[in-house]
């Protein structure tokens, strides 16, 4: 009589490193081989349970590694894994070959949000995942607001280079001509202060 077990197998697509997972063993899937351990993020320390999103919440699920003690800490938690594809199945497995049956059903595609390096009695990294929807909420306030991002479209325009900390509303765009008096137009934001000119494109900080 053939002998079924269940495996859970996990895939985080990292810039320049796979991650494949499983809870035991080693299983092979699709050309690539999931085990138990891996050499830089070592083991699956807990997965909690998927919580269903409502109104503009979505899906998410959370990961511990453990890694082992040699495995560097810049190499377990980067700002460029943020948006790393992350998949997640559960399978069937035979007892007798070790040979997973079937096609796994996936239960979980999305990509990592923020990872978090734990250091204390012992070494951890929390990853906090969403549905890759997670983008259809995207308003890409941080891109719009960085200096870098604001001097790539309007080059020369330093205005952003100081603005830090801000709560309120300022108005910032491309540079218009000077009035006859040499004081800002179009909206400078704080009477001017900021910059020789500005039209009225107002971000929220």
């Amino acid at each position: 009589m053939k002998r079924i077990a269940v495996v859970g197998l996990l895939k985080i697509e990292l810039p320049g490193h796979d991650v494949l997972l499983c809870d035991g063993g080693f299983f092979p899937v699709d050309g690539e081989i999931y085990r138990s351990r891996d050499a830089v993020f070592g083991t699956i320390g807990s997965v909690e349970a998927m919580t269903e999103g409502r109104g503009d919440e979505i899906p998410a699920l959370k990961i511990e590694l453990l890694p082992p003690g040699g495995a560097a800490i810049a190499s377990l938690s980067q700002p460029g894994y943020q948006k790393s594809r992350v998949r997640s199945w559960i399978g069937e497995y035979n007892i007798a070959t070790g040979l997973i049956e079937g096609t796994p059903e996936p239960m979980f595609d999305g990509q990592i949000d923020q990872t978090t390096l734990r250091i204390g009695s012992s070494r951890s990294v929390a990853m906090s995942c969403v549905q890759t929807a997670e983008r259809v909420f995207e308003i890409d306030i941080g891109n719009s607001l960085s200096s870098t991002f604001h001097t790539s479209v309007w080059s020369g325009e330093l205005g952003h280079d100081e603005a830090t900390g801000l709560t309120t509303q300022e108005a910032w765009g491309v540079e218009s001509p000077r009035t006859a008096s040499g004081g800002a137009g179009g909206g400078g934001g704080r009477g001017g202060a900021v910059g020789p000119g500005y039209n009225n494109q107002v971000h929220s900080y």
